[in-house]
């Protein structure tokens, strides 16, 4: 199987298996409901994990959540503990409807600042990192490949776009320098100890100290959302590396969402939450409308796209409702996967196929078996139909109009085959 690798700007050929495969997806930072485009990550990795586990590969998966942090502490001040517990049970319920499992280790960077901690110290003592004020600053200038993931270099970059995480600072010694960790503000209801006094750790080291903690200093997957690239990652590449760490083999960065035609995103405010997105289409369609969309590419999220998705799904049920053929194979499925895991050309194959057994394997693969279940309709409506199909065989047209608009009124149609009984009710949705 290859990948492309934002890093190398390559497709790279994975290890063979077992491997073992071992994966770092950025999880969500924690102060709302998380909307439709945080989720695409948390897809990703999951069909990806469910391909690579079915190819034979050991497999381990971990994506963190952000539970401190400046935009908690803004959203929610003095109770922002309480608020970062609440909405990592929203996430964790939100994606949880999904239906796609859980990761193998889902870290909070509250329960791992002795790592983050330690992993600071180690940057200080090899001078590649200062404290100052009770900030600990990285020194940027020591790190000779820093902008090679991204692709900026140059050094007044920082000063003209500065992360939202890195405000400026009269410590630092240069303005590319960003914080490993942040001395205690007044009215931060949340903290660590450290070296150098109470505080929180920068966002970057969070995930260096959460992957390198479960999947040690090497690894060969790391990914997220494109937006991520610069200056996260870059600075997850620079920290650990400085470490003499390999850190990630291959990055994956996949597209954003995009609503009227501009990024999803919270700081915007045009945002679909998941939950929303759930409740309005349900689990179903929306995995569909995410495998219709290459996972480097935007994918856009309109009503248009949301209906495709829902007819794309009702016509696998569709199959199910008919009798098994032998059409399809599994090697064009297989094939589209294991090249840059082409989730839209696989699903594609998987409309060409009219075999039950293998149709249920291949969307076993994106959590979608339930497409394969046949929904009883109640007695009456049978009994409806039955006498529909009578009506029918008597010419009684005008009766058999009217019984169908009475089976449709239940939410149910009623379709003529040539099977017995003559009928077939499948739910309307």
């Amino acid at each position: 199987m290859r990948l492309y690798n934002t890093y190398a700007r390559r497709l790279d050929e994975l290890p063979p298996a077992p491997g073992p495969i071992r994966m770092y997806f950025c999880g969500p930072t924690v102060y709302q409901r998380i909307h439709v485009g945080n989720a695409r990550p948390f897809v990703i990795s999951m069909w990806l994990r469910r391909w690579l586990e079915r190819s034979a590969y050991d497999v381990t998966l971990v994506e963190n959540i952000t539970d401190v942090n400046d935009k908690i502490y803004a959203a929610a001040p003095g109770t922002s503990a309480e608020l970062a517990d609440r909405a990592s049970r929203w996430y964790l319920e939100d994606t949880g409807d999904l239906g796609l499992g859980r990761p193998d280790h889902e870290p909070k960077a509250t329960e791992t600042i002795p790592q983050i901690v330690a992993l600071i110290e180690e940057l200080v003592e090899r001078d590649v990192a200062y404290p100052a004020g009770g900030d600990v600053y990285f020194r940027v200038a020591r790190f000779p490949d820093y902008g090679k993931l991204s692709g900026r270099h140059e050094d007044e970059e920082a000063v003209r776009n500065p992360s939202e995480e890195e405000e400026p600072s009269e410590l630092k010694e240069d303005p590319r320098d960003f914080a490993l960790w942040k001395a205690h503000k007044e009215g931060e209801d949340t903290w660590g100890d450290s070296p150098w006094g109470r505080g929180r750790p920068g966002w970057h080291i969070e995930c260096s100290a959460m992957a390198e903690t479960f999947l040690g200093p090497v690894f060969e997957i790391h990914g997220g959302g494109i937006d991520l690239v610069f200056p996260h990652h870059e600075n997850e590449v620079a920290q650990s590396r400085s470490l003499g760490h390999e850190f990630a083999q291959l990055w994956m960065h996949n597209g954003l969402l995009r609503l009227a035609g501009e990024k999803m995103s919270k700081s915007l405010g045009n945002i679909v939450s998941l939950r929303k997105a759930l409740e309005e289409h349900g689990r179903e369609t929306l995995l569909v409308y995410f495998l219709g969309g290459h996972w480097r590419k935007p994918l856009d999220y309109s009503d248009a796209a949301l209906q495709q998705a829902a007819a794309q799904a009702e016509s696998f049920r569709n199959v199910f409702r008919q009798p098994s053929e032998t059409v399809g194979e599994w090697e064009a499925f297989a094939a589209a996967l294991d090249d840059d895991f082409n989730t839209p050309e696989a699903l594609a194959v998987m409309h060409g196929w009219r075999d039950h057994d293998l149709l249920l394997r291949g969307l076993e693969v994106f959590g979608l078996a339930s497409l394969a279940a046949t929904e009883a309709a109640p007695a009456d409506l049978e009994a409806l139909a039955r006498e529909r199909a009578e009506a029918r065989e008597r010419r009684d047209f005008g009766e058999a109009d009217r019984l169908r608009a009475k089976i449709e009124g239940a939410g149910w149609e009623v379709r003529d085959v040539e099977a017995e009984p003559g009928f077939q009710l499948v739910p309307r949705r």
